[in-house]
């Protein structure tokens, strides 16, 4: 591995810059992707049901829709990730945004369950590739100083989606009453619609400075800095340039070479996060919802009261990233999450629907929060030219374990009984809890208001030192 040569201070001029009207725009333009996203696995929640009595699915084949979902977003974001590291971000997250838009209305216009299934592949596709692409994208536009509280309120989109894909599955599927026939097309349909409307935002976000000088296209990167800078007004470090983008397969072997700590450190927060959350969600189809006799018609309306619960839950976690630090707030909101899980379980065995529906705001405020920090805490640690395929490693990793959450904690809790699964969804928590302690105890280090060429290593030699 040769070290590339050292060019102007773009970066350190990016960090420099006064927040401006472009830092907005790119702010919102990539967070609704998140929330479009959010929307469409919400809203297939909401539609699993009429789509399944329209076709007269089984409970397996509708389970089937959801697994292949999730398989299509581990491909999309392994694939992804390393696409976005040889292309761009720009091109990319516009490619994405498309993709996924018209396979979701495709889906609504489905003739048989079997289209239904290779559409949603191909849509999860789009939404996994979303991933390390906006998550990139994000930690290279944004100043150092507020890195981590930008990231986190992008991340914060996705329970802004899940309130939104409630109302809509409200209005749509009880206050309108539509038969099972129409009433879950028009959900599909709309869903991909609106989230086309994004696209007028995303044209407008230039290419990453940063991801442009890692690919020796200096004058281009320039020429962004400049206008960023005329906005905004300027308010380093030199970056090395022209590194070649690798394969994936090359890219991982990089990874695991110079940076094996950061590459477990988000496999193990995302399968922790991933398996935490669709767990919660899970337990309450199983366990908790059977219990507390909720009405059919009442259940729209708890979601979206825990999803309130989890938009003020992530915007609280953004607050501390930056200031008290990632690995504290990690820490402690992982620890929460865990506690939450414990707390959905005490007001469970009680069997009162308020009692469960405030367990359910706190549990999944502190999931929330656990996950949306974890997101800007790994992306970060990875150099730019690998930071996709970092980023999407990671987060196929983290499909495992939403797999697992989703498809088998059911019936763990059927042969095992709730208390096993409680416990079982809480470690995994746990698990996020001793990755993030280890990756501290062992001298990782903490990016908080750091510029990102900081934290990257540039070993003279192949026989450097990896960075934790």
């Amino acid at each position: 591995m040769t070290t590339p040569p050292l060019v102007d201070d773009v970066p350190g001029r990016l960090d420099r810059l006064a927040w401006s009207r472009l830092h907005t725009t790119i702010l919102v333009a990539l967070g609704a992707g998140w929330l479009f996203d959010s929307f469409e696995v919400q809203m297939f929640s909401s539609a699993v049901g009429p789509l399944g009595d329209h076709f007269r699915a089984s409970v397996t084949a509708r389970d089937a829709v959801l697994a292949i979902w999730l398989v299509g977003i581990l491909v999309g974001a392994l694939v992804g990730g390393p696409l976005a590291d040889r292309f761009g971000r720009r091109r990319l997250f516009v490619v994405t945004l498309i993709w996924y838009a018209g396979f979701t209305v495709l889906t609504g216009l489905a003739p048989d369950l079997g289209a239904v299934y290779g559409l949603r592949f191909l849509a999860a596709l789009g939404v996994g590739a979303e991933y390390p692409i906006v998550n990139a994208a994000i930690s290279e536009f944004m100043p150092a100083r507020v890195r981590g509280r930008a990231n986190a309120v992008v991340m914060n989109y996705w329970p802004a989606g899940a309130v939104v894909a409630g109302l809509l599955a409200y209005v749509v599927l009880d206050t309108l009453a539509l038969s099972s026939a129409t009433s879950w097309r028009y959900m599909f349909v709309l869903g991909g619609l609106a989230a086309l409307i994004v696209l007028y935002f995303r044209r407008r976000i230039p290419e990453s400075p940063r991801w442009l000088v890692s690919q020796g296209r200096i004058q281009e990167a320039e020429s962004i800095v400049s206008r960023l800078e005329g906005r905004s007004g300027p308010a380093g470090a030199a970056y090395p340039a022209g590194a070649e983008t690798p394969s994936f397969g090359t890219a991982l072997a990089e990874l695991v070479r110079f940076y094996p700590g950061r590459l477990a450190l988000g496999a193990a927060l995302d399968l922790a996060e991933a398996f935490g959350y669709y767990g919660i969600f899970a337990l309450l189809s199983v366990v908790v919802l059977p219990q507390v006799h909720i009405s059919q018609a009442h259940i729209p309306l708890f979601f979206i009261v825990g999803n309130l619960g989890a938009l003020a839950g992530g915007l609280a976690m953004s607050n501390f990233l930056d200031q008290a630090g990632r690995r504290l707030t990690v820490g402690c909101v992982y620890a929460a999450a865990a506690g939450g899980v414990g707390l959905l379980a005490a007001a469970t065995s009680t069997g009162s629907a308020a009692w469960v529906t405030a367990a359910f705001v706190v549990s999944n405020a502190a999931a929330t929060a656990a996950w949306t920090s974890a997101y800007p805490t790994f992306t970060e640690l990875f150099p730019t030219h690998l930071r996709g395929a970092g980023v999407g490693f990671s987060v196929a990793v983290g499909r495992v374990g939403a797999i697992f959450g989703t498809l088998a904690l059911p019936s763990i809790a059927t042969r095992l009984g709730a208390g096993a699964s409680y416990a079982l969804v809480a470690a995994f928590w746990l698990v996020g809890l001793a990755a993030i302690g280890i990756y501290s105890l062992s001298g990782g280090i903490d990016a908080a208001r750091l510029p990102l060429e900081r934290l990257t290593i540039k070993p003279m030699s192949r026989r450097a030192a990896p960075a934790r």
